[in-house]
């Protein structure tokens, strides 16, 4: 079974994944597949989490990233190798570099989260920042490339890259022999190739589904013109697939073999990254919670049972926070309000006692004395609170009018 490509390369199929399979023995975990009651739940059939965030340096990137390495001759070997990455694959590189023996260079955005610079740095790399944004650092490590002889290091556009991800698929297929239906998140696509070069062989009737953030979906546009198309300032949270175009080779083997590519929302990553952590108790990035998020945004699409792939859990805790706290929003875990109160001592202990009934969790309190709008002995106090959801939410408010005040939201 092959495929053909729209690029100079060799065509990928199932015996370059089941030989980067054995190639990865004793390198690359065997990642665990986790069950979620909760996920089984929505669909209405078994859902399955393949939790490549517990890989090695934290992604799948140290797959492909090792299959390619390795395939190197030995002049190129002896000129080392480069890469750009602002995480992910930066780290699967370096540290199959190290593995392998070979000298490493990656380029890195001067903005990239300091966990994943410094982790970097530990598996060996020597780390150069350069440039804002991840295009102008892919630039810097082209000519580098091209001045010192380094081998450049494609994060996904390349049939060993390619063929190392797909391993992923054939473990998905040990580990839950029963399935119909993969999800997978989806940048440049060499993950979601791989996959289903090795899935499509052996099992056709197998069901895969990409996923894309909708502000970073190269893939819709390009599957409609038939080929490849950038799209401008590609924007996500999710900056594992934050990809402006697809690679030439996952391209050609994602219009052949994947059966749809479906996009999810900021909020929907949010909610599905706060989902991870509160049920499965797994930490995942928003690019690794992808396949979560298009589960929760249409649970019943899916014939199950059901494998979701976790592609990755390095996350920077300050962005964390933040995805967490949009995440707790979403799912209608936080009450923002304002209401007047008379501005004497007791008012606002009075409030906050209406609210303990209530039972829900005060965060801040700020007060506005100087809107003109205000009567001379009133306040305006506007509260964040933290609640169990909606119909908590809406409980809350009824309690607040019922005591009488009158609540903005």
């Amino acid at each position: 079974m092959s495929f053909r490509t729209t690029g100079p390369f060799h065509p990928v199929i199932l015996d370059d994944v089941r030989g980067a399979l054995k190639m990865l023995s004793g390198v690359a975990r065997l990642t665990p597949m986790e069950g979620s009651r909760y996920l089984s739940g929505l669909v209405g059939s078994p859902v399955h989490l393949k939790c490549e965030n517990l890989q090695r340096t934290g992604s799948f990137k140290l797959r492909g990233a090792y299959v390619r390495i390795s395939g190197l001759r030995p002049e190129e070997r002896a000129a080392g190798v480069v890469a750009a990455s602002a995480g992910n694959h930066a780290q699967g590189v370096a540290l199959a570099s190290s593995l392998l023996g070979v000298r490493s260079t990656v380029f890195m955005p001067k903005g990239a989260p300091l966990p994943k610079v410094a982790a970097t740095r530990d598996y060996g790399a020597d780390v150069r920042l350069h440039g804002h944004v991840v295009d102008e650092t892919l630039a810097a490590a082209e000519e580098y490339a091209h001045e010192t002889g380094a081998v450049f290091i494609h994060p996904f556009d390349h049939p060993d890259i390619i063929a190392g991800q797909g391993t992923v698929g054939l473990e998905i297929l040990e580990q839950c022999p029963e399935v119909r239906t993969i999800v997978v998140g989806m940048g440049g696509g060499g993950l979601a190739a791989g996959i289903a070069v090795g899935v499509k062989a052996l099992r056709p009737d197998v069901r895969l589904i990409g996923v894309q953030a909708e502000g970073s979906a190269a893939y819709p546009p390009s599957l409609a013109a038939g080929r490849p198309v950038s799209i401008e300032s590609p924007a996500t949270m999710a900056d594992g697939i934050k990809v402006g175009r697809p690679g030439d080779v996952p391209y050609a083997l994602v219009e052949e073999l994947v059966d749809e590519v479906r996009t999810v929302s900021e909020d929907e990553l949010s909610s599905a990254l706060l989902l991870c952590l509160e049920r499965a108790k797994l930490v995942v990035e928003p690019a690794g919670a992808s396949p979560v998020a298009a589960l929760l945004s249409d649970p019943r699409a899916y014939q199950g049972p059901v494998v979701a792939v976790l592609s990755g859990g390095n996350v920077d805790p300050l962005l964390m926070q933040r995805v967490l706290r949009h995440g707790m929003a979403a799912a209608g875990r936080y009450l923002s309000l304002r209401l007047r109160l008379p501005d004497r001592p007791g008012a606002l202990a009075t409030l906050l006692g209406v609210l303990s009934v209530a039972d829900a969790n005060v965060l801040d309190v700020g007060h506005v004395r100087t809107d003109p709008r205000l009567g001379l002995t009133e306040v305006e106090v506007e509260l964040h609170l933290e609640t169990k959801g909606p119909e908590h939410c809406a409980e809350v408010g009824a309690a607040l009018r019922e005591a009488g005040y009158q609540v903005a939201g």
